[in-house]
């Protein structure tokens, strides 16, 4: 059963890297400046553009690696959240923030959970709490 939910975690994983990728570059592609001039319009400060095209792009390519997979769900998380507050909340569920609360559902269970299976943070050493404990 473990494994089961270690490859299912795997597959949430990837798609949800693969998703927050191509969002990030197409916030790039499309000209970044515009994306800021939207955030501008929609009274956030347009600094976030690039920060939200940012997380989006290096961090959809580091999840789908598996590399700070809890970390990067966690602000994928954040963002997701913004979106639905700040922009999709008056639309609606249907045709409005359910996809977003998807994507955010799964960055949240990634953050809690994490992913061991094909990720560079399985291969990374880890600190083992009796360790530091003792050393301190």
């Amino acid at each position: 059963m473990k494994k089961n939910v270690e490859v299912g975690a795997f597959i949430l994983r990837v798609m949800l890297g693969i998703t927050f990728f191509i969002h990030g570059l197409d916030k790039f592609q499309g000209g970044i400046e515009n994306t800021a001039g939207w955030f501008s319009s929609i009274g956030l400060p347009s600094f976030l553009a690039y920060a939200v095209g940012g997380i989006e792009l290096i961090g959809g390519l580091a999840v789908i690696a598996g590399l700070g997979t809890r970390i990067i769900s966690t602000l994928f998380a954040v963002i997701m959240l913004g979106a639905i507050l700040k922009v999709k909340i008056g639309s609606g569920f249907l045709g409005g923030y359910e996809l977003d609360l998807v994507l955010m559902t799964v960055a949240i269970f990634l953050s809690l959970k994490g992913t061991t299976i094909l990720s560079i943070d399985s291969k990374l050493p880890t600190r083992d709490p009796k360790t530091v404990e003792e050393s301190v």
